[in-house]
C-alpha cells in the first residue's frame, strides 16, 4: 500500500467498519476424515453471511512465508509487513502499557521447561498461571546487569516482558527460542556489529535466570524472541482517515494497536464481553478491530476438536455483531494455525468482506476450499483489505480526472 496515493482520496463519512480477526483461523485436513477445522465446525451464521459477501484467501506476507502474529496483523491492517517490521518485544511492551524509551531494547519472554540435559520439553511451561508468572518475574528483575537498567514484567500465563535500557544497546538480535522441542535454547547472537553489546548483556541475563529458575519446574528456563526498539510509523488515522478502536484481550494485540495509534478499549476476557464493549462505544469510532485468540492457541496446542469448538463459539456471536448494523464487515485471520502442525503456517487465510454494495460471489460456506473460489481470489495480498473496506464504506474519492 502506497499511503501517498491513498491519503488524498480519503473522505469523511459516518459509516462503520468492523474487522474481526479470528486468530489462526486457517487449518489443514486431519488425517482421519480429511476435513479442516472450519469444515468440521457447524457455522450457520458465518455460512449465511458468506452468501452475501465476497470471499477469498489472503496471503499475509508472501507465498510460502510463514508469518508471525505481528506481520500477520499488520498486513490485514494495510501495512506492508516487509516494509513495516517490528519485533515481538515492542508489541509485548506496548501491550501492557510499558513506556518504551528511545534507548530501550524489548524482548518477549516465554517461561519454558528444560530437562536435565538442557533440552526444551515445553516451550510454554505448561501455560503456567499468571500468578506464578508474577512470582518468577519478581525474582528475575533482581538480576544485576552492570550499567544496564533491567525491567522484567509479567504479561500473561507463560509470557513475560524483558526490557534493557542503555543508550549503547541495539535490538538486532536473533531469538533464543529454537522453535522445536528436544533442542537446547539458542545462544543470543548479534545480527549486526552494533548489537554485540546487547548480545553480551542478554547472555549474562539468561545465565543468571537459569540458576534462579532451576527450582521452579516446569518453568525452569526462559526463551526470548523479538528483540527490538520502538519504530516510528504513520498512524492508522493518518493512513486511512479512521478513528479506530481495538478490542482484544491479549496484550500483544493491544500493543500492535497502540503502535498504530488505535485506542485500546478496556474489556473483559470473553468474546461476548468484547462485543458488548464494541456496542457501548459504537458511536465514538469509525473502525473497530475485534480479536479472538482461542482458535490460535488451540491450534498451537494441536487440539483439533478444541479449535472446532472455538470456531463454533465465534459463529454463535456473529448475529450480535450484525445487530449493530455495521456498513462493512471483514472476517478473517492473521495467519493459519493448523492443529495438524501445532504452529503457524504459510497457508493463505479464509476471508469474507460484507457490505451492502459488495458483489457477492458463489461461495456458500466459510471454509478454505470454498473461499479459494471466491471473487477476491485464491491468494490476494492482505494489504488489499483496507482499501476495499474504505471503498465499501464510501470513504474514498475518485482517483484521477
Amino acid at each position: 500500500m502506497d499511503f501517498t496515493i491513498l491519503r488524498p482520496l480519503l473522505k469523511p463519512n459516518t459509516t462503520k467498519i468492523v474487522l474481526f480477526i479470528i486468530d489462526g483461523i486457517g487449518g489443514l485436513p486431519q488425517k482421519q476424515d480429511k476435513q479442516t477445522e472450519l469444515e468440521v465446525a457447524k457455522t450457520p451464521h458465518l455460512d449465511a453471511l458468506v452468501k452475501e459477501s465476497i470471499c477469498g484467501l489472503h496471503q499475509p506476507v508472501l507465498p510460502g512465508i510463514t508469518p508471525g502474529s505481528g506481520p500477520g496483523h499488520l498486513g490485514v491492517f494495510g501495512y506492508n509487513p516487509i516494509k513495516y517490521q517490528v519485533g515481538r518485544g515492542v508489541l509485548s511492551a506496548l501491550g501492557i502499557n510499558f513506556d518504551l524509551g528511545p534507548h530501550d531494547v524489548a524482548a518477549r519472554g516465554n517461561f519454558c521447561t528444560i530437562d536435565k540435559q538442557g533440552l526444551v520439553q515445553d516451550r510454554r511451561a505448561g501455560r503456567i498461571p499468571t500468578k506464578k508468572n508474577i512470582e518468577l518475574c519478581s525474582e528475575l528483575k533482581t538480576i544485576p546487569l552492570p550499567n544496564v537498567d533491567l525491567f522484567v514484567r509479567p504479561v500473561k500465563e507463560h509470557r513475560f516482558l524483558l526490557v534493557l535500557r542503555n543508550e549503547q544497546l541495539e535490538g538486532n538480535l536473533a531469538d533464543t527460542d529454537p522453535q522445536e522441542l528436544g533442542k537446547p535454547p539458542l545462544e543470543p547472537q548479534a545480527l549486526t556489529t552494533e548489537a554485540g553489546l546487547t548480545a553480551q548483556v542478554v547472555d549474562q541475563f539468561i545465565d543468571q535466570a537459569r540458576h534462579k529458575l532451576e527450582p521452579h519446574y516446569p518453568a525452569n528456563m526462559i526463551l526470548l524472541r523479538g528483540f527490538s526498539k520502538k519504530p516510528k510509523w504513520p498512524t492508522f488515522q493518518q493512513s486511512f482517515g479512521l478513528k479506530s478502536a481495538a478490542i482484544a484481550a491479549y496484550p500483544m494485540y493491544k500493543g500492535l494497536a497502540r503502535l498504530l495509534g488505535m485506542d485500546v478499549l478496556q474489556t473483559e476476557d470473553t468474546l461476548e464481553q468484547r462485543i458488548h464493549t464494541m456496542k457501548t462505544n459504537w458511536d465514538t469510532y469509525d473502525f473497530f478491530f475485534l480479536h479472538e485468540k482461542k482458535t490460535d492457541s488451540s491450534g498451537e496446542d494441536g487440539d483439533f476438536q478444541r479449535k472446532v469448538q472455538a470456531i463454533e463459539e465465534v459463529d454463535q456471536h456473529i448475529p450480535q455483531i450484525l445487530d449493530l448494523e455495521p456498513d462493512v464487515v471483514i472476517i478473517t485471520g492473521d495467519h493459519s494455525t493448523p492443529a495438524e502442525l501445532k504452529y503457524h503456517s504459510w497457508h493463505p487465510v479464509p476471508t469474507l468482506l460484507w457490505s451492502k454494495v459488495c458483489r457477492p460471489d458463489a461461495v456458500t460456506s466459510f471454509t478454505e476450499k470454498a473461499c479459494i473460489t471466491g471473487g477476491l481470489g485464491p491468494r490476494f495480498p492482505a494489504e488489499d483489505l483496507m482499501p476495499l473496506a474504505l471503498a465499501n464504506a464510501f470513504r474514498l474519492e475518485k482517483f484521477g480526472a
